[in-house]
């Protein structure tokens, strides 16, 4: 490389994050947050990294796009059958980290899935635009397919299947809630001297506050 990434360095500049002016609640500080990235026009302000571990125990990491908060829980969809299905069905454990450059800032949560009602998915199924259904219908999403071509041919001939019928979502595309059990808030601060925040939920559901070193 002609450019030593070692030496590659921001200084963050980013207003405190107070322990006691922070929600009580971390999912109200989430959305708050969220919010504030949403409407500063950070770019992807949904995008989460998502981390699963299956029986094998190798963890696995990828971006997917927050779809809602539905009763304290984070909402996403995806192939069931695709890599991280199949690892959240061997190990529903799951990371996800939301990080927004523009405004120094990052969230971490750790929790469990759980599959989100049929009629959640459909519903939102629904919404998304056409080409994206058929989409969904013909990917044997994470598989390896012998060519790009392939994935065209299956495309059409859905379409062409399909016509101007409603497209169906499948039995193996769907939604997944994180169910969160602890939040961290981190915020980019001058000298690397971050502020973070965290949220661990107690044994009655309510949740303990903590500042944590940078």
């Amino acid at each position: 490389m002609t450019t030593n990434i070692a030496d590659i360095r921001s200084d963050y500049r980013g207003v405190p994050l107070s322990k006691k002016k922070v929600d009580q609640d971390p999912v109200v500080q989430f959305e708050k947050w969220l919010n504030e990235a949403i409407h500063s026009k950070a770019l992807e302000p949904t995008a989460m990294i998502i981390g699963t571990v299956g029986k094998n125990m190798r963890p696995a990491t990828r971006a997917v796009l927050l779809k809602g908060v539905t009763d304290g829980k984070l909402v996403f969809y995806t192939n069931y059958l695709s890599r991280k299905g199949k690892q959240l069905e061997e190990n529903a454990n799951i990371s996800a980290t939301l990080f927004w450059k523009e405004l120094e800032r990052q969230i971490h949560v750790e929790g469990k899935v759980e599959k989100v009602p049929p009629e959640m998915s459909d519903d939102y199924f629904k919404s998304r635009p056409r080409n994206s259904r058929i989409g969904a219908r013909i990917s044997p999403q994470s598989q390896v397919i012998k060519s790009r071509t392939k994935i065209k041919v299956w495309f059409a001939k859905e379409a062409f299947r399909i016509g101007i019928n409603e497209v169906p979502r499948p039995d193996f595309w769907g939604g997944y809630f994180i169910i969160p059990e602890r939040f961290e808030f981190w915020q980019g601060r001058p000298n690397r001297l971050h502020d973070r925040v965290l949220y661990t939920k107690n044994a009655d559901n309510t949740w303990k506050i903590d500042r944590l070193a940078p």
